[in-house]
């Protein structure tokens, strides 16, 4: 009964484990190290996994400047190798996670330290570790479960030369997308062991994605401009936002279309690179937001948050922040409806996020950086009621009137490159029965002028016609005798700051691409410049 009744889940492990680790403390090899990797914000780094078995009391200590989920990890650990029918030796074994000055947080350090301590056990030989770097969280049945920020780290160990990487199963695909590196999904510890003895010919093969596949699988159910009858304006304004990469706001009454506009901006965006994508992809690993065998974010995002949004969910935080909602829309479109709905102190946000394209997050811990190249997208009543200026409908007075529109700052107004009106569409429009031009025309239209942008500005920094700081705009949108005295005129009659005259400009660059012309008319700076009247029609900002 004695042998027999041993009841484990892997019961066949148990001959060949138990006395390993006797040999080894006889061969005295009982030190090992396992390469890992950690996150630092969005950005991953390497750390190394010590681990020393010794004769003494039994004890388990773990050290390192450890967060509470690691120094949780030496309980999961033990437990996860029992159960998988290992027998944990009767020493004292140390665990260090060096560079002992970074801060270590997460669950991804339990595979590696599993591994480690059955590398010094003797279960598993020490050469199997050479050029390998190990991620996961363990179950306390010894199961490989899926962890955050895989790709970021792949590809960090990628760069530093390692030629395998075992991660949790779940975890595969999205590591199998960093080439030139093998990336195996395992399902349990004891796959990895058996993965690590065998390792000259490993027993599974590594982890495999299509990825032109991904980019070109077909989105369906994507909203179509063709569905909006009438706003040619609006329209309008949303195509030269999307060529351009121009913040949007559109002011108009309830049901004039704002929102179904918004919702298919995306349809006119070129798709993404994969450059593009591998940003957008480490954002949402490092958030742990990939969805289960995700491997690659293909399309642009498109969040739109409750206007009930705090300031930490928006910009990210925490202790250790994550990314907030702008760099969840990197590369794609940030949507606020109800934008005066909106807590004043969260829009404040946005200032300096709609100029650099990034967040700047400041902890006792350091400072983060996290990408919020976003178009953003506003929309807003005129009024409490929504009606303004029609009086016919609008009952709100010129005080309730000027006190919401002014939950608007100006600085945040002033951000806006294009402001449009969506006005109330007329019956006879709506019935006509004819659909509106396609996303796939208005594509055609956006990525010619994209075409132009990137020969633009191949060579630099820039991708957009609004990513121009005042030297490129001075650089690259040259006006002419007329256009200069046309802008002279606009500067002084409509009181703008040199932020909107710049804007002016950028927009008008924009709507000169989507012509074909190599440079900026009277036309284009006169439609540009519309966009801009808006503002002295409900906030009387301007002349």
């Amino acid at each position: 009964m004695g042998e027999e009744s041993v009841s484990a889940p892997y019961p066949r492990a148990l001959p060949a484990y138990v006395p390993s680790w006797r040999a080894a403390q006889k061969r005295g090899k009982m030190y090992s190290t396992v390469i890992s990797g950690g996150l630092r914000g969005i950005y991953s780094y390497l750390v190394q996994v010590e681990v020393d078995i010794s004769q003494g009391l039994p004890g388990f200590e773990m050290v390192g400047y450890l967060g509470s989920e690691v120094k949780e990890a030496k309980e999961r650990v033990r437990v996860a190798l029992k159960n998988a029918g290992f027998v944990m030796p009767a020493g004292k074994i140390t665990v260090n996670i060096s560079p002992a000055d970074i801060p270590k947080e997460g669950t991804a350090y339990d595979l590696p330290v599993a591994a480690a301590v059955l590398c010094s056990m003797g279960v598993v030989p020490e050469e199997s570790l050479d050029e390998l770097l190990m991620i996961g969280e363990l179950g306390l049945n010894g199961e490989l479960r899926p962890v955050r920020g895989v790709l970021p780290i792949v590809r960090e160990a990628k760069a530093a030369g390692f030629k395998r990487c075992i991660v949790p199963e779940e975890n595969g695909n999205e590591g199998a997308v960093v080439e030139g590196i093998d990336v195996y999904g395992l399902g349990s510890l004891q796959e990895v062991a058996e993965f690590l003895r065998h390792h000259r010919e490993p027993p599974c093969e590594p982890a495999y994605v299509d990825i032109r596949e991904a980019f070109e699988r077909p989105e369906e159910g994507q909203p179509d401009f063709s569905e909006i009858q009438g706003q040619e304006e609006v329209r309008r304004a949303a195509e030269i936002a999307a060529a351009g990469f121009h913040h949007l706001l559109m002011i108009g009454p309830p049901g004039s279309g704002k929102t179904m506009i918004a919702k298919r901006i995306p349809s006119i965006l070129p798709p993404m690179s994969m450059e593009e994508s591998l940003e957008v992809s480490t954002i949402y690993s490092v958030a742990g937001l990939l969805k289960e065998k995700q491997s690659l974010v293909c399309r642009r995002p498109f969040l739109s948050p409750h206007h009930t949004i705090t300031e930490h969910a928006l910009a990210g935080g925490g202790k250790i922040p994550r990314p907030g909602v702008l760099s969840l829309s990197h590369r794609g479109v940030l949507f606020l409806d109800e934008l005066t709905e909106f807590r004043k102190a969260t829009l404040e946000i946005l200032r300096q996020p709609m100029e650099d394209k990034e967040v700047q997050i400041a902890r006792s811990s350091g400072t983060f950086t996290y990408p919020a190249s976003c178009l953003i997208v506003g929309a807003m009543n005129p009024c409490p009621c929504g009606y303004y200026p029609d009086r016919n409908h609008c009952s709100c007075s010129p005080w309730e009137i000027d006190r919401y529109l002014h939950r608007i700052s100006g600085p945040i107004l002033d951000r806006m490159d294009i402001v449009a009106e969506a006005k109330k569409v007329d019956i006879a429009r709506l019935s006509d029965g004819r659909d509106g031009e396609s996303s796939a025309g208005i594509l055609q239209r956006v990525m010619k002028a994209r075409r132009m942008q990137e020969k633009r500005f191949e060579g630099t920094v820039l991708s957009f016609n609004a990513d121009m700081g005042p030297a490129q705009v001075r650089k690259y949108c040259p006006l002419g005798a007329e256009e200069q005295q046309m802008m002279q005129q606009l500067f002084a009659s409509m009181n703008l700051s040199a932020r909107a005259y710049h804007k002016i400009i950028k927009v008008a660059r924009t709507i000169a691409d989507l012509e074909g012309s190599g440079r900026i008319r009277r036309s284009h700076l006169a439609e540009a410049a519309c966009y801009r009247r808006t503002d002295s029609k409900y906030w009387g900002r301007h002349g």
